[in-house]
C-alpha cells in the first residue's frame, strides 16, 4: 500500500493558524467589513452538535504519540487500514476533496480490535486530528503545547 506523502513538521506559521481558525470558526476566509443594509429577517441555521476542538499534543494518550511518530516516519503501520482514505462521511471535519484525509489507528490497551481511537491527517502541515470516540468528535492537535 502506498501511504500519502507526509509534510515534515515545522513551526506553525501565523498565516496557517489564522486561515485554519477562519475556516473552522467562520466557515471560510474572513470578509472585510463593508457597509451593507441590514436584512429585514435573518434565517438562523441549525447548530451542529459535532464540533472540532483543539487538544495539546502533550494531552494526547501516549499511544497517539506513537502513531504520530509512525506517520512522520512513513510507517510501517500495525494495521492494514492505516493510511487509507478517510471520507469524512460524518461531516465533522472541514469539507475537502476525496483523498484529502487519511486515517491511522491509535492503539487502545485491552481492546480486542482496533478500538475507537484514530489520528486523521489532512494534507496541510500540522493538520492532524485526534478522535477518541470513533469519529463522533475531533480535536485538532496543537503541537505548540
Amino acid at each position: 500500500m502506498t501511504n500519502p506523502p507526509r509534510v515534515r513538521r515545522f513551526a506553525r506559521s501565523a498565516a496557517l493558524a489564522a486561515g485554519l481558525v477562519s475556516a473552522l470558526l467562520l466557515g471560510g476566509p474572513a470578509l472585510a467589513a463593508t457597509p451593507q443594509a441590514a436584512p429585514a429577517a435573518v434565517a438562523v441555521a441549525p447548530v451542529s452538535a459535532k464540533i472540532v476542538g483543539d487538544i495539546c499534543y502533550s494531552d494526547l494518550p501516549s499511544q497517539a504519540h506513537d502513531t504520530i511518530r509512525l506517520i512522520d516516519a512513513g510507517g510501517p503501520f500495525p494495521y492494514p487500514k492505516d493510511g487509507t482514505v478517510f471520507s469524512n462521511r460524518e461531516g465533522v471535519l472541514p469539507k475537502q476533496t476525496s483523498g484529502y484525509y487519511h486515517e491511522y489507528t491509535v492503539k487502545t490497551p485491552g481492546s480486542p480490535d482496533r478500538g475507537a481511537r484514530r489520528i486523521v491527517t489532512g494534507q496541510k502541515s500540522h493538520e492532524d486530528y485526534y478522535t477518541g470516540d470513533h469519529y463522533e468528535t475531533f480535536d485538532l492537535v496543537d503541537f505548540t503545547c
